[in-house]
């Protein structure tokens, strides 16, 4: 028999498990904003003494033991590039750049371990070191490069060309000498008949004859 009572427990349940019920805001969780701006030297030093204590691992664990409204990456690069007491300040000298150059060549943009080779330099260092002047200066060693080629293929054109300019030079030189050569050996004549005189008139050939006696 159904009853007021069995009624209103119904509808008790009906609300107690309604999956269509919603959450207001007020009820959701909130994530708390990270300070993303510029360190402070009272976080430096927070940060730097939970990790002497701790060691620098678990970033996030070390943010939230300093009292850091920081994200553990942000707590990591801040050490690693600023306040670990190895870190080698000063100029990037010659050797360290052919190491650089030589270690790009073989791993490319991986600068964490371009910088696991150079003591004391951090990878944000390296990276900031090659976009700003490393890249400019091969760049500009293969512009020079590419331009000594180009003169030196112009060279070996202009020095091809005057070699077949020679070789034609001497082939028409011979070609003429042998022209010559061949229009001397046309003009001949027989001796004998040069010195016959039988069909000369006797007259004159007295002249020739006094010649002779002479």
């Amino acid at each position: 028999m159904y009853t007021p009572m069995a009624s209103m427990r119904d509808e008790s349940i009906k609300s107690e498990f309604n999956p269509t019920e919603s959450v207001t805001m007020s009820d959701a969780p909130t994530k708390q904003k990270v300070n993303k701006g510029a360190w402070t030297a009272e976080e430096d030093r927070k940060l730097a003494e939970v990790i002497a204590t701790h060691g620098a691992k678990r970033w996030k664990a070390i943010a939230a033991k300093a009292g850091l409204n920081r994200c553990g990456k942000s707590c990591r690069l801040r050490w690693m590039n600023y306040l670990r007491p190895n870190i080698k300040r000063g100029n990037i000298s010659d050797q360290e750049e052919d190491l650089i150059l030589r270690l790009h060549k073989l791993l490319g943009n991986r600068w964490s371990l371009i910088a696991g080779r150079l003591p004391g330099r951090t990878d944000n260092e390296i990276k900031n070191y090659w976009n700003s002047h490393l890249s400019k200066k091969i760049n500009q060693k293969e512009k020079q490069s590419g331009a000594s080629k180009r003169e030196g293929s112009e060279v070996q054109i202009q020095n091809r060309n005057v070699t077949e300019i020679n070789a034609n030079i001497e082939v028409r030189e011979e070609q003429i000498t042998s022209n010559k050569y061949v229009e001397d050996s046309k003009i001949s004549f027989d001796v004998d008949e040069f010195f016959d005189f039988s069909n000369e008139d006797p007259l004159n050939l007295e002249w020739m004859s006094k010649f002779f006696e002479a």
